[in-house]
């Protein structure tokens, strides 16, 4: 493992490269944006082992994660969905990125419920950056 991958690893939610490549990386002013892409892997069960697999195209999730340096940090998760040949049902990897009913990556959202983000000042950034990631903050 490359040392940059290491260090990355320590900024991402856990488990991210296990099942995803950086594909694009954006900085301005108030927001960092990266892009992800599942690899493509298909979560096959054993009775589907043997069976022709065909990647069907992605679904766009983003997701806030921790502020890093006084930005909102959008991570864009391009998800994959494949098809069995010859069976309608997609498929797709049942990875938990973010936590429910939020568009908060889980640890964050988990830091905030504990802290309330009272000592940090958390609470009041994040009633900035929860705004729709294409408005500014």
């Amino acid at each position: 493992m490359t040392k940059e991958k290491e260090i990355l690893e320590l900024i991402f939610p856990t488990g991210t490269f296990e099942w995803f490549d950086v594909i694009e990386g954006n900085i301005d002013q108030n927001d960092l944006h990266v892009t992800l892409e599942e690899k493509n892997i298909p979560p096959l069960s054993e009775e589907h082992k043997n069976k022709k697999v065909i990647s069907k195209g992605f679904k766009n999730i983003t997701i806030t994660d921790f502020p890093i340096r006084g930005r909102r940090t959008l991570l864009t998760f391009k998800r994959r969905y494949w098809q069995i040949k010859d069976e309608e049902k997609l498929l797709k990897r049942d990875l938990k990125m973010n936590f429910p009913g939020t568009q908060l990556a889980k640890e964050f959202a988990d830091f905030l419920k504990e802290d309330g983000g009272r000592e940090s000042g958390l609470a009041d950034f994040y009633r900035r950056v929860s705004k729709n990631p294409r408005e500014s903050i």
